[in-house]
């Protein structure tokens, strides 16, 4: 089981060299919630993950597991209702990750940053680049498990 230390910030005019990242579509779906925790499918360009996260805010436990295509199907027929599709583009940075998440479907025009830090310690001395708006981290409407069920924030 990992540790994930995130930050997540809305990102209210994407920077034009956004569309040269390299970037992966993706559709993930909730098979269930209860509380801090959450089961979901995710097929992230071709790979198919069933993850469990637990927790909420800055830092939360994950596990992954690999999904082989006939039960990733299985599965996905059983999040109709509560599902997301977005586009995730991978900004160059010094952290585990900086993805920028460019919802379509029922939310379109959302568009998300996300940076996961190897510590808390990392996340504190983070300095968001201009571009960056509000940070989300602790508003569960943000959360892509909201947003699956309740669509855009107003």
């Amino acid at each position: 089981m990992g540790l994930e230390v995130e930050r997540k910030f809305l990102v209210d005019e994407r920077p034009e060299w956004l569309e040269g990242c390299e970037s992966a579509q993706i559709r993930q779906g909730y098979l269930a919630l209860d509380g801090d925790t959450e089961v979901r499918v995710r097929r992230h360009g071709d790979d198919l993950w069933l993850t469990v996260k637990h927790g909420g805010g800055l830092v939360r436990s994950e596990v992954e597991v690999e999904l082989d295509p006939d039960r990733f199907e299985q599965l996905w027929r059983l999040t109709d209702g509560r599902r997301v599709s977005k586009r995730r583009y991978a900004v160059p940075s010094e952290h585990r990750s900086f993805d920028v998440d460019v919802y379509d479907d029922e939310l379109a025009g959302l568009a998300v940053a996300e940076v996961e830090f190897d510590t808390v310690e990392q996340s504190t001395a983070f300095e968001p680049p201009p571009w960056l708006g509000d940070e989300v981290t602790e508003d569960p409407r943000f959360k892509n498990r909201h947003l699956a069920e309740h669509g855009r924030p107003h």
